[in-house]
């Protein structure tokens, strides 16, 4: 399904595209009906997708060598409703996106190796393992968020 680096970093940023909607949505029903659960079944939506789109953005950067800008740039996007459209778009146009997953370590003409080339290619080329093991860690990570509450506290 997600046979190359763009069709994963296209699919969550449409999936992030999405889950502002929802969020959206549960604002405005929570405004006009009073029903607070609708921003909580939006908003975890949301924060379960913010999370996966961050996850993808450092992957597909690790993948294709991106630098610092363009990896914070994506990453910002999230933040911004509806920005990770534009970004990869953005993102597509300059090439970032292009080629394949890097399942071995040999390195590309006068590309440098770098220290985590090996073990990437490594759980590159086990799909499952390392797409389950970004899915836990996710999971850890809005676990502990949703511990430590919704962002500007609860009210008492």
């Amino acid at each position: 399904m997600f046979s190359t680096p763009r069709t994963l970093f296209r699919t969550l940023a449409l999936a992030e595209v999405v889950s502002w909607t929802l969020l959206i949505a549960g604002i405005i029903v929570r405004a006009t009906t009073g029903w607070a659960p609708a921003v909580t079944i939006g908003g975890g939506i949301h924060g379960f997708v913010f999370l996966s789109y961050g996850a993808t953005v450092i992957l597909v950067a690790l993948n294709n060598r991106w630098k610092a800008g363009p990896t914070a740039a994506a990453l910002i996007s999230a933040v911004v409703p509806y920005a990770t459209i534009p970004a990869e778009l953005w993102a597509d146009r300059r090439g970032l996106l292009a080629g394949t997953w890097r399942t071995d370590t040999t390195t590309d003409a006068g590309t440098q190796a770098r220290w985590y080339d090996r073990p990437l290619a490594w759980f590159l080329a086990r799909p499952a393992l390392l797409f389950g093991g970004i899915a836990v860690a996710v999971v850890a990570v809005y676990s502990v968020l949703l511990i430590v509450g919704p962002p500007g506290g609860t009210k008492a």
